[in-house]
């Protein structure tokens, strides 16, 4: 069993408490690793490390360029040990390992994107609008970045804040869940090989109340980048409001997967319950309400109760498994309670509905995927984020009408259609209240575009070129060519 320290200045440093808390295997209930128990103190360090790299000029001088090649390095480690990235991470959240094997080697591609941006990150000169004066706009880094990421994918949501905040310049604190902090440490390793500065790349583990809080909160912070779920996301906000600190905030969701009766129908199967089964509903952006054209919905939903009966599962480290184990005790019987929840409001339980027993589910912390007919928006099923394998299908009759269904929600991370018909879908994706919108596809993602959401799925974009310029600040600068000023006592 391995015991993983904090990163801190570069270095491998215990805890200020002395104390540890266990990684356990969802699967089978196995402690595999330990990991420090962060606090305030080992905060500050941290902190207190990053704001000094990034004063210093090792860091701070160093070329665009140069910063590319160090994460540039970073994707090649990362690509040259996907397959054991990849165990870790299994071991911690019960994903599937053709999944996440599949995420790691992408998470190499995040960082050869943002190689490639950090040297084109351009100002610009402004034709201003008075004489004798030269006006330029350059962009800076922040400073210190805080990094608060969720359990369900913990190298990829991260890698999605390393990369671009590293790329501009600033030096970062992670912060990852106590559950799937394994993976994230030896990233942290990887970037030392790579030949990161001391105190640019840090990580600090523990509980959220413990020492996620003092990060948000030291003066030394510049921004927190936060994946979560909205309530955790509005306390982010908070705080970092107390100290004007910028916030990128990636949240949860309950999003809308529109099937309308002219589309391709078993495509159509394939995305609804990729949408919602796929990494067993732990997802923000989770395909969670089904509205389908009434004309269709019976077939539909039979299918998919066939296609869902007959999936794979079990052990995540079997390349055949297709949906595998819930990955925390807490959030099994979340999505318990929401099970019930449903059945109590009068939503008719088609499939699933109950955890899954027996030797192939090790220890238990299996829930068999779930869908719901009979469902309505007013329905807490509907509105509220269980996330897990559960699905809440609610048929409509016009095109208008599932516009209106999907957009009754105070999530608005993502959203999808499925139509053959090209205006239609056009027409529901410029109206879908929705960060990102799939057409005849879903749960596509890319380095290359920005990914977030509206309302209380969150704030600014992670991807693209949009994602690096959250990580950075306009300076506008004036420099005059003609000295002379006629009346010093009015506003040039």
């Amino acid at each position: 069993m391995k015991r993983y320290a904090m990163m801190i200045d570069g270095n491998w440093e215990e805890p200020a408490s002395g104390q540890w808390i266990d990684s356990v295997e969802p699967y089978s209930g196995d402690v595999f690793a330990q990991i420090a128990r962060g606090d305030a103190a080992d905060a500050d360090r941290a902190v207190q490390s990053a704001h000094a790299a990034f004063k210093n000029p090792v860091w701070s001088e160093m070329t665009a360029t140069a910063r590319g090649g160090l994460l540039r390095k970073l994707g090649d480690l990362i690509e040259r040990d996907a397959q054991r990235l990849a165990d870790i991470e299994r071991s911690c959240n019960g994903k599937n390992i053709t999944e996440v094997l599949g995420q790691v080697k992408n998470v190499a591609q995040w960082f050869y994107y943002y190689a490639g941006l950090a040297d084109k990150i351009h100002g610009a000169v402004v034709p201003i609008n008075k004489a004798g004066v030269f006006n330029y706009i350059r962009y800076e880094p922040l400073g210190v970045v805080v990094a608060i990421t969720p359990w369900n994918s913990p190298l990829a949501l991260t890698s999605w804040k390393i990369a671009p905040a590293l790329a501009c310049g600033n030096t970062i604190v992670v912060k990852p869940s106590e559950y799937t902090s394994p993976p994230l440490l030896e990233l942290a390793a990887l970037a030392l090989e790579a030949g990161f500065p001391k105190g640019v790349f840090n990580v600090v583990t523990g509980f959220g109340n413990e020492i996620g809080s003092a990060l948000i909160e030291h003066k030394l912070v510049a921004k927190v980048a936060f994946t979560g779920g909205d309530q955790g996301g509005q306390k982010v906000a908070e705080a970092a409001a107390r100290n004007f600190k910028k916030v990128t905030l990636e949240l949860g969701g309950k999003s809308a997967n529109i099937v309308f009766a002219d589309a391709d129908f078993d495509q159509a199967i394939r995305g609804a319950i990729a949408g919602i089964f796929g990494a067993a509903g732990q997802t923000c952006m989770a395909g969670s309400r089904l509205l389908l054209e009434r004309s269709i919905h019976d077939r539909f939903v039979a299918r998919m109760v066939e296609v869902v009966e007959a999936a794979h599962i079990g052990n995540p480290a079997d390349e055949q498994t297709q949906v595998g184990p819930i990955a925390t005790k807490a959030q099994f019987q979340k999505i318990l309670d929401y099970i019930e929840i449903a059945k109590s409001e009068g939503a008719t339980c088609v499939t699933g509905g109950h955890a899954l027993t027996g030797e192939q589910f090790g220890q238990g912390q299996f829930i068999a995927p779930t869908i719901f007919t009979n469902t309505h928006n007013a329905m807490r099923i509907c509105q509220e984020e269980v996330f897990g394998p559960v699905l809440a299908v609610m048929p409509f009759d016009t095109l208008e009408e599932a516009l209106e269904m999907a957009n009754d929600s105070d999530f608005g991370l993502a959203a999808a259609v499925w139509t053959t018909d090209l205006h239609k879908a056009i027409y529901c994706s410029d109206r879908l209240e929705a960060g990102t919108v799939w057409v005849n596809n879903y749960r596509a993602t890319s380095f290359t575009t920005p990914f977030g959401g509206y309302k209380r799925s969150g704030m600014g974009r992670e991807g693209g070129i949009e994602g690096a310029r959250e990580y950075l600040q306009a300076k506008s600068v004036w420099i005059t060519t003609q000295p002379n000023r006629s009346n010093p006592f009015v506003l040039g």
